[in-house]
């Protein structure tokens, strides 16, 4: 007889039970409906969103630092390691200035702050003071000299990512130095942690649609949807911007890899709507490294790229800034000529670099691209305050899909990148949900690594019975051997 196909409640209740990206997407319509009916009662869920986002910051720096540290043992090669971090930042620096071009490009075309006729006298500028809590951008010396940790603990007390990163670097340098002879329950002991924080991630992303309901009710109890009219267009041009950034990112992973971006759009769905609910790309970043690394990126790439993309690589960012900065030139009635857009992108491409982390960073850094062309009042940045957050899910979106073909991209030039398995794993063919699934993107590498001594026996140790290696010579001389291989052991265990 025919299998009864279920019912559709019961699919759907199944589905809002095993797929997180249901949950989430089902939170996000409650967060925005609640928000909508009962703006008061949504500005007191906050607390849902915020200690979500809190308690995945607790395991990021600990993750990264096991990632980076398992990846530069394992890669065996500091140069390799330094060649990787080199690409990255090259690569950072012409995607986020192609961003910064684009969005300069855009707003000329479009002119999104033309005819509002704003008098900058009328703007409360102590509104800007109270959204970034009256901090600053550092400069570029500082920002390189608190890339630096003063303490080993401190770099992970404070949530550091960059200063996480030189000490997992140092540690896995270290390690490659001393070589397993002299500490060989170190690298096991750190991958056998790093298998602690996924699984404790697993138990926090079952808190993610709570965040979600949380973060939108507020977003939208607190701004209404009303804003959305009073900045349609500057809204419309920064999405079409990202669209556009977006699609030459997937023309670049194309010609580069050969991947399809919209697959890999789908295959982190999830992670991506999450993102978009909570406006955070840190809420995501665990899973998104794991998932790269099921993706055949390897260890070392993920555990380099991801995290410096997160200071480094702000592609959204880079857009709404150009973007932001022409539409409050424009509304305050001041043409910047072609040499002051220069000035922009020279003076964003250095602000944009030091923004991760810092509250009210977007404000901060178009204060002082204002303030260096002198043409445009400071107080004139308040007029993007109404509509700062209804821009959080474009930086979201670009800054995480900018970051990820950034792996993707340098793995690929370093020749770090399982194409096999990335075209497999985005086709669906791979169940990505596996401890062996995971190991598996390392085993050939490592095989490949250790073909000189051990990795030539390793294949045969298995398969011949790895009890009998403790007569290597024997074991690769068959023909002396060949009255001793028909005693084969083998079916004596099976018989006992």
């Amino acid at each position: 007889m025919p299998q009864s196909v279920p019912s559709l409640p019961r699919r759907v209740a199944r589905m809002l039970r095993t797929s997180l990206f249901t949950q989430v997407a089902v939170a996000l319509v409650l967060g925005i409906v609640v928000g909508k009916l009962w703006p008061d009662v949504a500005t007191d869920l906050k607390p849902l969103g915020d200690g979500f986002i809190r308690l995945i910051k607790t395991v990021i720096s600990p993750l990264v630092f096991c990632v980076v540290v398992v990846g530069v043992a394992k890669a065996g090669d500091l140069k390799a390691f330094g060649r990787i971090g080199l690409k990255a930042l090259i690569w950072f620096e012409v995607a986020s200035t192609a961003a910064l071009l684009i969005g300069l490009l855009a707003a000329n075309v479009v002119q999104p702050g033309s005819g509002m006729n704003v008098d900058p006298s009328t703007l409360d500028a102590s509104a800007v003071d109270a959204k970034t809590g009256g901090g600053s951008l550092p400069s570029t010396t500082e920002f390189v000299l608190n890339a630096l940790p003063t303490s080993f603990i401190g770099a992970f007390a404070e949530n550091e990512l960059l200063q996480v990163l030189v000490l997992a670097c140092l540690v896995g340098a270290a390690l490659l130095h001393l070589g397993h002879t002299k500490v060989p329950q170190v690298l096991p002991a750190i991958e056998q942690a790093q298998e602690v924080i996924f699984a404790v991630v697993g138990f926090i992303m079952r808190l993610a649609p709570i965040a979600v309901f949380g973060a939108m009710a507020v977003l939208v109890g607190q701004y209404g949807l009303g804003v959305m009219k009073t900045y349609a267009k500057l809204i419309i041009l920064c999405y079409a911007a990202a669209a556009l950034f977006i699609a030459l990112l997937a023309v670049a992973l194309r010609m580069l890899t050969g991947l399809s971006l919209w697959k890999f759009l789908r295959y982190i769905r999830e992670e991506m709507l999450l993102a978009l609910g909570t406006a955070s790309t840190e809420s995501v970043m665990p899973r998104v490294m794991q998932k790269l690394r099921k993706a055949g990126a390897r260890d070392d790439a993920v555990g380099l790229v991801l995290p410096t993309g997160y200071s480094f690589n702000l592609d959204g960012a880079s857009l709404y800034l150009s973007i932001g900065t022409l539409f409050i030139a424009q509304s305050v009635g001041v043409d910047l000529s072609l040499g002051q857009q220069i000035t922009v992108v020279l003076v964003l491409m250095l602000t944009s670099k030091g923004m991760a982390g810092i509250p009210g960073s977007a404000f901060l850094a178009l204060s002082a691209t204002a303030s260096s062309l002198g043409a445009i009042p400071a107080g004139a940045v308040a007029l993007l305050l109404g509509v700062d957050r209804i821009m959080d899910s474009m930086r979201v979106v670009t800054n995480l899909l900018g970051n990820c073909v950034a792996v993707f991209a340098v793995s690929r030039w370093e020749g770090a990148l399982d194409l096999d398995r990335a075209k497999k794993v985005l086709d669906g063919e791979v169940v990505s949900g596996r401890d062996e699934d995971e190991a598996d993107p390392d085993a050939p590498t490592a095989e490949a690594a250790a073909g000189s001594g051990a990795g030539g026996t390793q294949p045969d140790g298995p398969r011949a019975g790895a009890e009998e290696a403790p007569a290597p010579g024997a074991a690769e001389a068959p023909a002396a051997g060949v009255p001793a291989q028909p005693t084969v052991k083998e079916p004596a265990p099976e018989a006992g």
